[in-house]
């Protein structure tokens, strides 16, 4: 297995947010934990959460909330809630 890159985090984070959009959800909570286990690549010895959680950050919009998050601010309790539709 290769080792994630951000563009898989930002791929995978994307399709999530269109499913849920799709499906008519006015918000959905992601992980980063449930993300990265998605990606590939965690747990292990070489995972890359600061990255992902990085892609989730720049991600967010206004009106997007972490609702929980590590002391670091960066690990897999990172959860954040992004609002639907997303603007283009």
């Amino acid at each position: 297995m290769t080792t994630p890159k951000a563009e898989d985090f930002r791929k995978t984070l994307a399709e999530l947010l269109n499913s849920a959009n799709e499906l008519g959800f006015v918000a959905v909570e992601v992980n980063a934990g449930n993300l990265h286990r998605r990606v590939g690549g965690y747990p292990g010895g070489d995972h890359r959460m600061p990255q992902c959680c990085d892609v989730m950050r720049q991600e967010m919009i206004p009106g997007d909330e972490v609702i929980d998050e590590p002391p670091s601010g960066q690990g897999a309790r990172l959860t954040i809630r992004y609002r639907l539709p997303r603007s283009t």
